[in-house]
């Protein structure tokens, strides 16, 4: 490494050396709508990383509330940092996180960049987070979209009902050339643009994983505390899930599994509900008949290794 790039590392921090010994370098793209209570806790984590983003656009989604306001202040102190504002819209869905993603996108075609992270607005996580992905990327040449576990309220994520292969959609960072092959997030507006953007990248050859030395602190609560509103997202989960092509065995075993998690037994039966009303009434599946084989394969096999492990 040259005296000026090892200058501009210990600086910036902006540069990981791959393995080849070629450069690493990173953009970052953020939707965010109405996230005045926990924007600045995202911001000072990314402020405060070893290796910062070369860009960073933070893409309001019609905020009423002092979203902009906070960003615009850390955006005068960095010049990395950019708000991109987008008109007002009344809805609050996915298919509108996808449009503020792909005018973000837009705003960073011309930089000289490996990687493109989607960055949720409500986390917070280590100072060299983004560091050691990059290092991740840098060692496996295949590896098309990487990210971590989050946790909320001090409960992680258990695996054994999903997968290392999958990559939560609070931070996914993708090889530039996988985000590309892929054609980008799928506009979907109940959800699970992150299942069908990874499940996508891996029909198309490329490794996904999560890796579990680094957990990201999610701070928005997913859904209500009250019964009556989890009993409704669990549901809208459950449709989701049809909406994705879930193979119908995989969603019985995660139906089960779900009962013995609060709201005891009636949480898994929402679940189970929400994707067998959505069966029975034929709701759309906006995804190709080759993702949901692919998917169908997928699950089938986990539940083989699940149940039959030597």
């Amino acid at each position: 490494m040259s005296t000026d790039l090892a200058k501009e590392v210990a600086t910036t921090g902006s540069v990981v050396p791959s393995a080849a010994g070629s450069l690493l370098r990173y953009v970052l793209i953020t939707p965010a709508r109405n996230e005045e209570a926990y924007i600045g806790l995202t911001l000072k984590s990314v402020v405060d990383q070893t290796v910062r983003p070369i860009k960073w656009i933070i893409v309001s989604d019609g905020s009423t509330d002092r979203t902009d306001d906070i960003v615009a202040g850390y955006a005068r102190q960095y010049d990395w940092i950019e708000l991109l504002r987008m008109p007002s819209r009344e809805a609050r869905h996915f298919g509108g996180k996808v449009a503020c993603f792909a005018a973000g996108y837009a705003r960073v075609q011309e930089l000289q960049y490996d990687i493109v992270g989607s960055l949720d607005a409500d986390l917070s996580f280590s100072a060299d987070y983004f560091e050691f992905l990059l290092k991740k990327f840098a060692e496996n040449p295949k590896l098309g979209v990487g990210g971590t576990p989050f946790t909320e309220s001090g409960e992680l994520y258990d695996y054994r009902f999903s997968s290392i292969e999958h990559v939560s959609g609070a931070c996914q960072l993708f090889r530039r050339d996988c985000y590309e092959s892929i054609g980008g997030y799928v506009p979907l507006k109940g959800g699970g643009i992150d299942v069908v953007a990874v499940q996508t990248a891996r029909l198309r050859g490329w490794d996904t994983r999560t890796f579990p030395e680094k957990v990201l602190l999610h701070h928005r609560p997913m859904s209500s505390a009250n019964h009556a509103g989890v009993l409704a997202a669990r549901f809208k989960l459950g449709e989701r899930a049809h909406s994705l092509g879930w193979h119908p065995l995989w969603q019985v075993f995660r139906s089960v599994y779900q009962m013995s998690k609060k709201p005891y037994v009636v949480g898994g039966c929402a679940l189970f509900a929400g994707f067998f009303w959505a069966t029975l009434t034929k709701k759309d599946q906006p995804i190709s008949p080759e993702l949901i084989a692919f998917q169908r394969r997928d699950q089938m096999r986990r539940l083989r290794a699940f149940f039959f492990k030597s």
